[in-house]
């Protein structure tokens, strides 16, 4: 059964209109018909000719639009929109968008906000956009200092400590604080979003084969290894840190729920290799769920009606399942805390 945070609507935001965003969320709404409740929030000009769709007023009114027609809250922008050129009039309303999405997220009125790709460049051209992307906007909407990024896909879960910096500048930049709050919020979202009682954490060292011993390097010793121990003492099961280059084939991966990696590409590599269409993009650490998917605008094939959606429909099936596992642990704690069903109500 469906918990009642997971039968709420996703709400799907519109991202750049000059890219590819409005034509995999009309062909989402093709491929997934009545499987999951969405609805896009845009201005309908921005879509496919060939997209049929329905106004609504409110998120509600998705759950009764047909399946074959996408529900959308409509968001007028300055202009139409031409495929493969952002043009600065539409930063302001793309801006708007995420952040009605956070609204209506936050009232209660759509189980989850799932993104479509944005245009950095083109929002800070055209708007003064001073967040590095998505994340780090979503977080300041509602007041959340420290977040994680996740990259996810059925065979594998990776986590950077580190994300956009230069690979010299890694060291410096990873510190105990750091790869702590990573580890907690990360462990947290497992439990929250993934339903995992006992999440299981590996962990990449920074250097090759984890530093050797202090032959290739002392960040594992000093560093890594005293926060892993910490944290294991108050009952986290913790692999490493771990040599990265055999972290990730079958048998590994069976081992542990997701990967704390150093930097970047150590994280994004493995996954990308694994699932390159199907990766999802999600942040952990904030009061509500948000997933989008692991690619950019494509200005290149935008208005070609070649564009994959598969990432994005892996973005909404994940945003519903988070909802239903997130749903199922409120309820369950609020079974518990009304006294009934204790010793059924265990983590």
């Amino acid at each position: 059964m469906q918990t009642a945070l997971a039968q709420r609507p996703i709400a799907l935001t519109c991202g750049e209109p000059a890219g590819i965003g409005p034509e995999i969320a009309a062909a989402a709404r093709a491929a997934l018909g009545a499987e999951l409740p969405f609805f896009w929030i845009g201005d309908p000009r921005h879509l496919p000719k060939t997209c049929a769709f329905d106004l609504i007023e409110r998120p509600a009114q998705a759950m009764q639009v047909a399946p074959d027609r996408l529900p959308v809250l409509p968001h007028p922008f300055a202009s139409p929109a031409t495929p493969g050129a952002a043009r600065p009039e539409h930063a302001a309303d793309v801006i708007a968008v995420i952040a009605r999405a956070v609204d209506l997220v936050m009232k209660g009125e759509a189980c989850a906000i799932c993104t479509a790709p944005i245009h950095k460049k083109a929002l800070k051209d055209g708007a003064g956009f001073a967040f590095p992307g998505h994340t780090e906007y979503l977080a300041t909407l509602v007041g959340v200092d420290r977040v994680v990024m996740m990259l996810a896909c059925p065979e594998l879960r990776v986590v950077p400590v580190t994300i956009h910096i230069p690979v010299s500048e890694v060291p410096a930049a990873l510190t105990a604080r750091a790869l702590e709050e990573t580890m907690r919020i990360t462990h947290a979202g497992l439990r929250q979003d993934f339903g995992l009682a006992a999440p299981r954490l590996a962990v990449a060292g920074l250097n090759p084969h984890a530093g050797e011993g202090g032959a290739m390097g002392h960040e594992e010793i000093d560093l890594i290894i005293p926060v892993l121990d910490r944290l294991r003492a108050e009952g986290m099961q913790i692999m490493g840190p771990l040599p990265a280059d055999t972290m990730f084939h079958a048998g590994a991966r069976a081992r542990y729920d997701a990967a704390i990696c150093m930097y970047h590409d150590q994280a994004l590599i493995p996954i990308k290799t694994i699932d390159f269409a199907g990766g999802v993009n999600l942040t952990l650490g904030l009061p509500f769920i948000r997933t989008s998917p692991d690619h950019g605008t494509a200005f290149d094939i935008a208005g070609r009606g070649i564009a994959d959606p598969t990432s994005l429909i892996a973005a909404l099936r994940m945003a519903q399942d988070m909802a239903r596992a997130r749903g199922a642990r409120t309820s369950k704690h609020a079974y518990k805390e009304d006294g009934k069903g204790a010793e059924h109500g265990r983590d």
